[in-house]
């Protein structure tokens, strides 16, 4: 297993042994940082970062161990955080930066998921069968008409939207008991 890789099965395990609260209110924080940095980038005065060649894939490579952590332990693929990076990092438009961060986000998933699996964390898929196969026939619908809509919905919409669900997301992750 390459060097990314290790990290993010160590990122893992920690989360899995972290005590609930603690990984709640860390997640919660981080979305708000998340909502906050996605303002900023596309809203505000903030500007791609300027870096590149050599020093731009390094930078590249270092920022993706870090979202692979963080995925790891919100056990996400990433998207949220990789999607303000790209777009810092690559001065690439947020709906480029989203169908990357898909192409990017497959690998994380693939990792996380072998990890998990191990520890059993995923025994409350069986139990919860309905609910999994509802919600996946739901973002597949939801994919297909996001990807339909892609061309039609301006940037300046979208922002504020995601920005808001994360936030909402942070509210119910930080009461979350």
């Amino acid at each position: 297993m390459d060097r990314p890789a290790a990290v993010i099965v160590l990122a893992a395990g920690s989360g899995t042994r972290m005590k609930s609260k603690t990984l709640y209110r860390v997640l919660a924080v981080l979305l708000v940082l998340i909502a906050v940095t996605l303002v900023a980038t596309h809203l505000g005065d903030v500007r791609p970062s300027g870096i590149d060649g050599p020093w731009q894939v390094i930078i590249g490579v270092i920022a993706g161990v870090a979202i692979g952590v963080v995925a790891a332990l919100m056990g996400v693929a990433g998207g949220e955080l990789l999607i303000p990076t790209i777009v810092l990092l690559y001065a690439v438009d947020i709906k480029v930066a989203g169908s990357l961060s898909l192409a990017v986000s497959l690998p994380t998933m693939l990792v996380a998921f072998a990890r998990y699996s191990r520890d059993q964390s995923f025994a409350v898929l069986a139990a919860n069968r309905s609910f999994l196969i509802a919600m996946a026939v739901g973002s597949v619908v939801g994919t297909v008409v996001g990807g339909l809509l892609l061309g039609i919905v301006p940037s300046i919409v979208l922002v504020p939207l995601l920005a808001g669900l994360l936030l909402l997301s942070a509210g119910k992750v930080w009461q979350h008991q």
